[in-house]
């Protein structure tokens, strides 16, 4: 099967995907990259493998692809100079295998989304909480910024103030980050059942939010005021990184 014309039925469903309320209507979302899709391919995410003609399929025995023209996917590619592989992928609801919790309240860069998400895999927490104002997981960027890392943890969008309380009820330890009435993050006590709360790029986490923390925590620094919110979490996670 091929496809060269950027007005196929098939080819307008896809393109719409690239806006989050088609995203949100069909389950489904576009990953572009040879790393990407292999990754989507592990966690079995691709429904359909698309590839320039001409190209080699580097997936040839987990998937066939259906090739397509230059003009068809520089229509469906986020990048200006194209990719000559894209993917048709599901949004995988996913159970998480453990009580590691990594939540974000506000976070709003998609860049900063999928960044912590990659972290929040590197250092074995179980699943990704995101309250509903967070950026969009599946959008191009966050995806982009996860580097695949999506495909391999749980992550759902919720209200946070009653899914942080089940966390508790399960023993869960609750930590917010936070800059008053806080202890040095190098002073609390490390344990393995963990949710680490991190807030909006400018607000910080919401006082609600924050009332429901069994503990808060700054970052120690020399002399800046703050830090990016990724690099907080990267910080945060490590503190808090499964051991053994």
């Amino acid at each position: 099967m091929e496809i060269n014309s950027p007005m196929n039925e098939k080819v307008k469903n896809w393109a719409k995907l690239q806006q989050k309320k088609y995203r949100d209507q069909t389950g489904k979302f576009l990953v572009e990259g040879e790393h990407l899709i292999g990754e989507a391919l592990k966690a079995g995410a691709v429904e359909q493998l698309l590839i320039e003609a001409g190209r080699t399929n580097p997936f040839e025995r987990e998937k066939e692809a259906i090739v397509c023209g230059e003009s068809v996917m520089r229509k469906l590619s986020a990048n200006v100079s194209g990719a000559w592989l894209i993917a048709v992928c599901t949004q995988k609801t996913t159970a998480p295998a453990g009580l590691r919790t990594v939540v974000l309240d506000g976070v709003q860069d998609p860049g900063n989304v999928g960044t912590i998400i990659r972290t929040a895999v590197a250092f074995g927490f179980d699943q990704v909480l995101l309250s509903p104002d967070c950026a969009d997981v599946y959008n191009e960027k966050c995806v982009r910024s996860t580097q695949g890392a999506l495909f391999h943890i749980a992550i759902s969008r919720t209200e946070l103030i009653p899914a942080l309380n089940e966390l508790k009820e399960a023993g869960v330890t609750v930590i917010g980050t936070a800059l008053q009435g806080a202890q040095p993050l190098s002073e609390l006590p490390v344990s393995e059942n963990i949710a680490v709360v991190l807030g909006n790029e400018g607000q910080g986490i919401r006082p609600a939010t924050l009332d429901i923390c069994d503990q808060r925590a700054f970052i120690e620094m020399s002399s800046f005021e703050s830090l990016n919110v990724a690099v907080a979490a990267g910080i945060c996670l490590y503190r808090y990184r499964r051991r053994g």
